[in-house]
Order: C-alpha cells, then structure tokens, then sequence
C-alpha cells in the first residue's frame, strides 16, 4: 500500500511539470502558426529589446485588459522609423486585435489601448521598420471570457453615447509648436463581437465593432487603425504626436456597419 501511496504521489507530482510543458508546446505552436499566417516566411527577431510590451500578469477585467508598447532603443538593431505595429492576443477567437500603420506626424515609440483576452494566452508585439524588418515582444497574460463578457453599461445607454469621441493630453507637457505630446483619445463604443449575451433576453447581441480608426493631424496621417473584435468596448488610445500649425487633429471612424463618426479637436493653445 505504501508502495502504491508512493507512486500516486510521485505521479501527482509529475502531472504539474508535464501539463506546463504541454501548455507551453501549444503556445509555442499557435504563434509559429500565426506568424506564418501573418507574416509568411519573413524572419522576425524575438525579444530583440527594439519592442517592449507590457501586459498584467493578471488582469482584474478579462475584457478591458490594458497593453502597453514601446520602443526604447532606436540604436544599431533598427534601421528607420517603425512604421507598422501589429498586436495580437494569441489565444483569441480572432487573435488579430489591431494593425497600426504610422504617418510622419506620429512618434511610435510609446502606444496603449486595451484588449479582450478570451482565455490564460501569450499577447505579441510585433513592429515593422521602414527597412523591412521585423521586432517582436511577448508577455504572457492569465485572464479568461473577455470576449463574452457582457458590456459594464446600460445597452440604451451605451447606443446613445455610440461614436462620441475625447481627447485628453498630457497635463504636464507644453502644447506649443514642436513640442511632442501624448494624447489619449476615448471613444464610446460597445464593440460587440457576436459573443455576449443579452442579460434580460438571453440571446446573442448581434456584432457591431468598430473596424477603422484614422487620426491625421493638419493634413498629415498620424496613424490609422485596422480593428477587429479583440479591442474592448470604449476604446482608449494613447499616442504621441509632435506638434506643428494650427491642425485640427481630426478623428475618422468607421464601425462594421458601416457607420461613421467624425470630429475635430483643436491641439495648440488658442487654435
């Protein structure tokens, strides 16, 4: 019976060791599938140090979870500006969260917005330089039903306020000419995805999600966004921009069906 006792001890403690290992096959699995989904056969360096991303090793809200990328080093590893940023949740049903493409009047080395993460899964970076290459980063995120997770407000609520949009810069930095500023841009949408459920009525919401997002500044892009269901509901993006003339920094966005909401937001002080 000792004997027995032993081996079920000992298999027990296997078993933790064994499920991680496994685990961590899958993940590696799924990203080499993404990659070759997303990138083909291009070479693309993995914690290189040129792309940070930050992520909470726990999220508190599954479906509001806070990513951070930034871009520390501009040294020997890159070559020009990083044009293209991708951010991917793995383990999504559609993993492909957002693609920004940058124009001359954004400054990339620092982006935030927030995702759905719909089970325990590695989040990736990924930046394009002008040169072509490609930089990765990765954290690993332990939150589950992001994407099912039913929205925080009132649905009438939440249609009523649909596609208003702020703007909100940095307290502390000059907003005069040449200055570099952070922005952070909020935008009221529920963003359903066709997951959640009705709370009263028990039945699916129909999608409807925001797909394009276009800022440009005076008449220059500073970036746009190709979304997808993976962003949270009420979107918050923040950028830096460097600041020249009298803008305004207008604000272009297209929703799954096809709506779209426009506004302007003047930047320079007396503008």
């Amino acid at each position: 019976m000792l004997r027995t006792a032993t081996a079920a001890i000992l298999v027990l403690g296997l078993a933790g060791p064994v499920k991680a290992a496994n685990e961590a096959a899958a993940q590696a699995s799924r990203w080499n599938d993404l990659k070759l989904s997303l990138f083909g056969k291009r070479a693309l360096v993995e914690e290189s140090g040129v792309i940070a991303l930050e992520a909470p090793v726990r999220a508190m809200d599954a479906s509001t979870v806070p990513v951070g990328i930034s871009l520390p080093s501009t040294g020997d590893q890159m070559s020009g500006r990083v044009k293209t940023i991708w951010l991917i949740v793995d383990g999504n049903p559609s993993p492909l969260a957002g693609v920004f493409h940058f124009g001359p009047d954004a400054n990339p080395h620092s982006l935030r917005t927030r995702v759905r993460v719909d089970q325990y899964t590695l989040v990736h970076a990924v930046a394009e330089t002008e040169d072509g290459r490609l930089f990765s980063s990765a954290r690993y995120v332990k939150a589950a039903g992001g994407c099912s997770a039913p929205s925080s407000k009132d649905p009438e609520v939440a249609m009523s306020r649909l596609g208003q949009m702020r703007v909100r810069l940095d307290g502390d930095a000059p907003t005069v000419e040449g200055s570099t500023v952070t922005v952070q841009l909020l935008i009221s949408h529920p963003n359903n995805n066709g997951m959640q459920m009705n709370q009263v009525s028990h039945n699916y919401i129909p999608p409807r999600y925001i797909q394009d997002i276009k800022v440009v500044y005076g008449d220059e892009l500073v970036f746009n966004v190709d979304a997808d269901i993976s962003l949270s509901e009420d979107p918050v993006i923040t950028f830096g921009l460097r600041l020249h003339g009298d803008g305004p920094l207008h604000v272009d966005i297209r929703d799954s069906s096809d709506a779209e909401f426009k506004k302007d937001f003047p930047l320079l002080k007396g503008s």
